[in-house]
């Protein structure tokens, strides 16, 4: 039987089996799973794009800016 693999919690860095009974997998708890929502939040969590990503995504659901 092999081992339950171990992940540390993205918050405190607090081990975390990763189990199907680990409720807050990859958080060890609900309250560092909303302290990572909060960030997402208040954007201290950004996903990189080129600044101009945006304007390429919709530039042909909208007129041109004048």
């Amino acid at each position: 039987m092999s081992q339950t693999p171990t992940v540390n919690c993205p918050t405190c860095g607090a081990p975390v089996e990763w189990s199907a009974t680990s409720t807050f997998r990859p958080f060890c708890s609900d309250r560092c799973k909303l302290i990572d929502l909060g960030a997402w939040a208040s954007e201290e969590h950004k996903i990189p794009v080129a600044p101009d990503a945006e304007d390429e995504m919709f530039s042909g659901d909208f007129d041109p800016r004048h």
